[in-house]
């Protein structure tokens, strides 16, 4: 068993064999320039922060061998899996330096290089916020007997946040490593944050990358 030390005196145990990484939507659309985000103004330098600190995460827990699971958020090129409400945003598909904004396909859609996956793990596209909306992922979750979840990636209020309250409700044990998640705005990402730790910690446990990497070197009986 591993066990990590939480925010609050809190403690996280886990077995590796049980428990999946997801990293979230580390995709050019929200991180590169040209991609969506950049294009409609935002700042990425707020997000790149984390792009070394989840590859270390990453590097650890594939030498513990824990499943490994990366979501891309993204839509059919003829938009049919796009929702009425978000086709008002009008962002989804429109031409950019990198393609289509999240469109399945377009090189703005696809991760960043420095976060690709590896041949042997899951990738989930999604048509959503929330990694288990319309797609496999719990069936896939439940059949691997992963029964604990490792979240990082973007951004902390929505994607991260949707993600991890789908997975509260359907009984996962969710650990928020929150110097590997970013929002464009801070107080946002600090907002959500807060919210996950309320109610007596309703949303699960919040660690830092330095508090897992160190329970991964001084494991548990």
């Amino acid at each position: 068993m591993i066990e990590v030390s939480c925010w609050a005196g809190r403690s996280y145990r886990f077995d590796p064999a049980a428990t999946a990484l997801m990293v979230i939507d580390m995709q050019r659309d929200f991180l590169a320039p040209g991609g969506l985000c950049h294009s409609q103004g935002e700042d990425i330098g707020r997000l790149r922060p984390i792009v070394p600190r989840i590859q270390g995460v990453l590097e650890a827990t594939r030498r513990q061998k824990l499943h490994v699971i990366h979501t891309r958020e993204g839509f059919a090129p003829d938009l049919s899996d796009l929702s009425a409400l978000r086709r008002t945003r009008n962002s989804v598909g429109r031409p950019g330096p990198l393609g289509h904004f999240l469109i399945r396909g377009e090189a703005g859609h696809d991760f960043i290089d420095e976060l690709k996956p590896a041949p042997s793990e899951q990738v989930v596209d999604k048509p959503g916020f929330g990694a288990f909306f319309r797609t496999t992922l719990e069936a896939d979750l439940r059949k691997a007997g992963v029964t604990h979840l490792l979240l990082t990636g973007v951004t902390t209020q929505c994607c991260v946040h949707s993600t991890l309250r789908e997975a509260v409700d359907r009984g996962f044990y969710c650990l928020v490593l929150e110097d590997c998640c970013a929002a464009f705005d801070p107080a946002l990402h600090a907002a959500a944050l807060a919210i996950m730790q309320g109610e007596g910690h309703l949303f699960g446990w919040i660690a830092g990358s330095d508090d897992l990497l160190a329970a991964f070197e001084n494991p548990h009986a």
